[in-house]
């Protein structure tokens, strides 16, 4: 295959396209294009050295979709290896903010489930606690959301709750 001299520099002119790095313009454009979850870290890096608050937000709010996500663990490596700067400090508040209220959210979460599970045992608080092996009080912050129990408490909590309510359905199917 022979090529024109005009095919051969479009060619050489291509091949060295790829190797030269990015302009700061021609890299903006394709961190524009895709959504923040799928930027490199060094793309986060760069966005966030620049003044353009609209691609601060859109970090942002990948971080408050998913504050243990990637894009949330890429800004918390830039933030330990790079200098304070203007936003570090409030992507910093983001990052414990987001994760705080996620935390808050998932423990209330785990109060409702433990609420079921109690409620579907047909036993009091006290009895209930009693029967796992925790304190009235200890027993109340789960149910507030305040505290959230182990995975074996839980499990315990969910056996205790079966075991009551097939003694509940066997008392119902078989009146005296």
């Amino acid at each position: 295959m022979t090529l024109t001299s005009d095919a051969r520099e479009t060619r050489r002119d291509a091949a060295s396209a790829a190797t030269r790095p990015l302009t700061t313009a021609s890299r903006r454009a394709s961190i524009d294009d895709r959504p923040v979850e799928f930027w490199s870290t060094a793309a986060i890096r760069d966005a966030l050295e620049t003044d353009d608050l609209t691609v601060w937000q859109r970090i942002v709010t990948a971080i408050k979709r998913d504050p243990f996500g990637r894009t949330a663990r890429q800004v918390e490596e830039i933030l330990d290896k790079a200098p304070p700067y203007g936003v570090s400090k409030a992507l910093a508040e983001v990052l414990v903010r987001t994760r705080e209220q996620m935390a808050a959210a998932e423990r209330t979460e785990v109060g409702h489930h433990v609420q079921l599970l109690l409620n579907r045992s047909g036993l009091g608080a006290p009895e209930f606690a009693s029967r796992i092996g925790v304190a009235v009080d200890e027993f109340q912050s789960y149910l507030d959301g305040e505290v959230s129990p182990s995975a074996s408490l839980m499990i315990r909590m969910g056996r205790l709750s079966d075991r009551f309510a097939k003694i509940r359905a066997q008392r119902a199917n078989n009146p005296r």
